[in-house]
């Protein structure tokens, strides 16, 4: 049984998921593998970003070595996003009610 019309269409769009989905694999693995660190390399990175933070607190505060919460993730995610989208000079996605 051969493919007609739309069927061709369907065939031809799988196989473009299909090597958008496996560009993203080879992506992915090639990153993970530039990324692999030894033990001693994080745990020597770890350090320095604790001594940096504990040398920028200067002392005002105790720094809090308990992981953080769900809801400090998110609010510090928010902040992050915030933070991005204030500088730049791209238009807002949200439309304005007062324009229309």
């Amino acid at each position: 049984m051969r493919p007609r019309g739309r069927q061709w269409w369907k065939l031809l769009g799988l196989a473009g998921v299909v090597g958008v989905a496996a560009t993203g694999v080879v992506a992915v693995r090639a990153d993970r593998q530039r990324k692999a660190y030894t033990p001693d390399e994080v745990r020597a990175r770890l350090h320095e970003r604790y001594t940096r933070a504990y040398a920028a607190h200067d002392g005002q505060q105790e720094i809090a070595l308990s992981a953080p919460t769900w809801r400090d993730r998110v609010t510090g995610a928010l902040h992050r996003l915030r933070r991005r989208g204030a500088g730049s000079d791209q238009p807002s996605a949200r439309r304005n009610p007062s324009a229309s």
